[in-house]
């Protein structure tokens, strides 16, 4: 199992495929798992490198510093550490505010950046949704009773269609062997809410892809749309159909704008 030792945590890292290097940077209560929907056909096509954040999956120790300096400064070290750079970078929701935080302080190691899911929109309903998970997770709840809570906020109401599909996620979930535990959830969470929203857009100078979910609550179009405005070389993509976890609600949607865009060469 590859890993990275830095000054203060040990960075845990999957790499698979060849060709041009990817970076994926997991969301919030996220890790390198997350990514199996696109991993096969990016794969196909790129060298592509997920980290467990700190905070999560098998990166230690969990009770690291965390920031979101810290995360990028990782991601950083990390190409570096691999000699891949500069690299395209692939964020989900709080990964994409870190792919942003890389690409400010480490141009010459982002080559492209797209952003799913993702937008400078200052939503204090989220945390307090984040919040109520936590006391969910604390409070000697059920273990699976801040997940039933939680889902419907990240997937489109399809997913709930099909009977038996979301007791199968919720039994995935728990099954995992690297979630994380509610006391990392807690540092993270805190972490994002130290986070002073400055997402240093107009130092970003490489091309940025959004791609946004119709049906994203976390997240919703318009106000992403906004966010992202003084971004200059910026595309955006919206997906029918998606919510928050637009990976998962629509991985052959996403993957027909991300695909163009990670090939495209870079000005």
């Amino acid at each position: 199992m590859p890993s990275l030792p830095l000054s203060d945590v040990t960075l845990h890292y999957e790499i698979d495929g060849t060709g041009p290097p990817v970076l994926l940077i997991a969301g919030t209560a996220s890790d390198s798992a997350s990514w199996v929907p696109l991993l096969a056909p990016l794969a196909a096509h790129f060298t592509v490198i997920r980290p467990d954040n700190r905070s999560t999956g098998r990166t230690v120790p969990v009770d690291a510093p965390l920031s979101v300096d810290h995360w990028a400064a990782d991601a950083a070290a990390l190409v570096g550490h691999l000699g891949l750079g500069p690299v395209a970078v692939v964020g989900h929701s709080l990964g994409g505010t870190i792919g942003v935080q890389m690409a400010a302080e480490h141009p010459a190691q982002v080559s492209r950046l797209a952003l799913l899911a993702s937008a400078p929109v200052n939503a204090p309903r989220n945390l307090a949704l984040f919040d109520l998970m936590l006391r969910l997770r604390a409070e000697g709840q059920p273990p699976d009773l801040w997940l039933r809570a939680f889902l419907p906020w990240l997937f489109h109401p399809r997913f709930f269609e099909l009977p038996g599909q979301m007791d199968a996620a919720i039994a995935q979930s728990l099954a995992y062997p690297h979630a994380q535990s509610a006391r990392a959830m807690a540092a993270q969470v805190a972490a994002i809410r130290d986070f002073d929203g400055d997402w240093a857009l107009d130092q970003v100078l490489c091309p940025v892809l959004s791609i946004l979910g119709d049906s994203d609550l976390l997240i919703p179009e318009p106000a992403a749309r906004a966010a992202l405005a003084p971004l200059g070389n910026l595309t955006i993509r919206t997906l029918a159909g998606a919510g928050h976890s637009v990976h998962w609600d629509a991985p052959e949607a996403t993957l027909a704008a991300l695909l163009p865009f990670l090939t495209e060469e870079t000005p």
